[in-house]
């Protein structure tokens, strides 16, 4: 089944230095943009991330630090890779937790405003994991019949998640194909930021969703200790995050304005 699509999406893949959102970067992105009429728009590119890539993660997906030495750093690659996605949705495998906030860091770090207020993010390992709970590789031989070759090649990867989701749209009658459903479907708890330190109450607040004030209002607490804002803002939290705080801070000082 191809998909209904209102607006493009573009598929995405990124292999890294490691897990860690705030901290790890980027060495290959693959995105495959797919149009509404049908037509596909594919790149991959090898990233220098500039800082060393540790053994046991290029084991993972077989990049060095020689095979990317030569390659272009995310922040030179940036403005292609955001012209190409910044009209679409988003969809990847797993990446409403890790690609997505990762790709947000890079790009902040790049200088540029990075936001999803107006995309939709389509997950197909939540779709997956919520009817058959299994890994990309076994989705793909599940759904498509197919062994994944080059598992963990982001391009492979891309590939191989755009036919799962097609697939998985002919297996399940239930499953609308419109990239809004999808994308509430795919989603997991909802969070004002993407590594999910700030959450909603009840009323749609903006909430802290850790430590001690793990339940409260954002903008009471930065009203009640203006000290907290700025050890946020100085701790390791990721860029975006900071993003989302600086914003809840600004509002409630132009409220008051």
């Amino acid at each position: 089944m191809e998909l209904n699509l209102k607006k493009p999406i573009c598929f995405f893949d990124l292999e890294t230095t490691g897990t860690n959102v705030a901290t790890d970067r980027i060495v290959e992105i693959s995105i495959l943009k797919v149009f509404p009429n049908g037509n596909k728009e594919s790149h991959t590119w090898r990233v220098n991330p500039e800082v060393p890539i540790p053994a046991a993660t290029s084991a993972i997906h077989g990049i060095t630090d020689d095979m990317v030495a030569n390659e272009p750093t995310f922040k030179e690659l940036a403005p292609k890779v955001y012209a190409l996605i910044k009209d679409s949705d988003l969809g990847g495998f797993n990446s409403n937790r890790f690609d997505i906030p990762l790709l947000a860091e890079a790009m902040l770090r790049s200088d540029i405003d990075f936001d999803m207020k107006k995309a939709l993010s389509v997950d197909v390992q939540t779709i997956f994991h919520k009817k058959e709970k299994r890994t990309l590789e076994a989705a793909y031989k599940f759904y498509c019949d197919k062994d994944l070759t080059n598992a963990h090649s982001a391009e492979a990867d891309t590939n191989a998640t755009y036919e799962v989701l097609k697939a998985q749209l002919d297996k399940y009658d239930d499953l609308e194909n419109d990239m809004a459903t999808l994308a509430t479907f795919s989603s997991h708890k909802k969070f004002a930021d993407f590594a999910g330190y700030i959450g909603y109450n009840k009323n749609e607040e903006e909430v802290f969703a850790f430590g001690k004030h793990r339940g409260a209002k954002v903008e009471d607490v930065l009203e009640k200790e203006p000290g907290y804002f700025g050890w946020l803002l100085n701790a390791d939290f990721p860029l975006y995050t900071k993003k989302v705080l600086t914003r809840i801070k600004l509002s409630k000082l132009n409220t008051k304005a």
